[in-house]
């Protein structure tokens, strides 16, 4: 399942491709299913075996942590980790996070990669990215369900802070000085910051909901390029509350609360469950945590609830939005 290749397999088992072969066949018959069916040059999984995975990928991890339990210096590692996420969460978390790095592991580096989706599960279990971090709420919502249902967790999560979507304008804007009311947002012109591209995003979503549509006549895939986008325009673009400080840009935009209401804002890291018992993942988790605490006092506050911060970095840590939308994920791939 992990190689889709007998010959890679056979390899990393240390037996001959016959063996493996061999030991496919008794699972066949046993399970009355093809599991493993050829494709070019490998093999794919067929539908059983894609739901007998999660729950033998996670007990395979779980017999690996209690026969040979690993461990991580972060002094002495030189391990590379890739994060994936937003420009907008990056400018809030890496700051504090390479201090950190700075100071306890001067040999670990850390990939940002951008996140160009609201459904980073398939960076995860292809090992594109070691961990995402974002607002995830369809996602969430699903694992959580799943979890509840079939008892396996597909993925797993750890809420870091809450956050805020406001309307961003510049300073001097001619709707600076007036009431923000929803027909005045609907009849301005917008910029959509897009990770996918598409120019349709939970803004719009919400604004769908009320019957109503906004003028989106640009998108970028950037908060920082909205930002600057919107400094010099007369465009409305939607940005995190915290990124108009963190981003340097307090002094050149105004912005107002929006004028419709939305579910809850919360910035989740999101990660394979087989990595959970990692000890050099758990401590990329623990310093991800630790980094979000520095953000924002009020984040400092909620996050300094150790019982509840130790539980959710060793075990499941799901925490659904009440609010989440259950909309197809692939309306919630854009951003605001």
């Amino acid at each position: 399942m992990a190689e889709r290749n007998l010959t890679r397999a056979a390899s990393n088992l240390s037996i001959t491709q016959p063996a493996v072969s061999n030991a496919l066949r008794r699972l066949r018959d046993l399970l009355g299913d093809e599991l493993l069916v050829r494709k070019g040059h490998g093999v794919e999984p067929t539908p059983r075996a894609m739901a007998l995975w999660p729950v033998v990928r996670q007990s395979l991890a779980q017999l690996q942590e209690s026969l040979a339990p690993d461990s991580f210096d972060p002094v002495t590692a030189r391990t590379t980790f890739v994060l994936a996420m937003a420009d907008a969460t990056g400018a809030t978390l890496i700051p504090p996070l390479a201090e950190i790095i700075e100071r306890e592991a001067p040999g670990v580096s850390f990939r940002v990669v951008p996140l160009t989706t609201r459904d980073p599960r398939n960076l995860l279990d292809d090992a594109t990215a070691d961990i995402a971090i974002g607002y995830f709420p369809a996602v969430i919502s699903d694992i959580t369900a799943q979890a509840q249902v079939d008892n396996v967790m597909t993925h797993e999560s750890l809420r870091l802070y809450d956050g805020e979507y406001v309307c961003v304008m510049r300073r001097g804007h001619p709707l600076a000085d007036a009431p923000l009311t929803l027909d005045v947002y609907c009849a301005a012109r917008h910029l959509l910051v897009s990770f996918s591209g598409k120019p349709f995003g939970f803004i719009d979503e919400a604004l769908s909901g009320l019957q109503r549509e906004r003028r989106i006549v640009l998108t970028v895939n950037q908060f920082f390029t909205a930002g600057r986008v919107v400094v010099n325009s007369d465009l409305l673009t939607v940005l995190p509350r915290h990124f108009v400080s963190v981003a340097s840009l307090h002094d050149d935009l105004i912005w107002r609360p929006l004028p419709m209401r939305l579910p809850a804002v919360h910035v989740d890291a999101v990660w394979n469950p087989h990595r959970t018992h990692d000890a050099a993942h758990r401590w990329l988790r623990e310093s991800i945590a630790r980094a979000a605490t520095l953000t924002t006092p009020q984040q400092a506050a909620h996050l300094q609830n150790q019982a509840h911060l130790k539980s959710a970095l060793g075990k499941p840590a799901l925490t659904a939005s009440p609010s989440a939308p259950s909309d197809d994920i692939s309306d919630l791939s854009n951003g605001p």
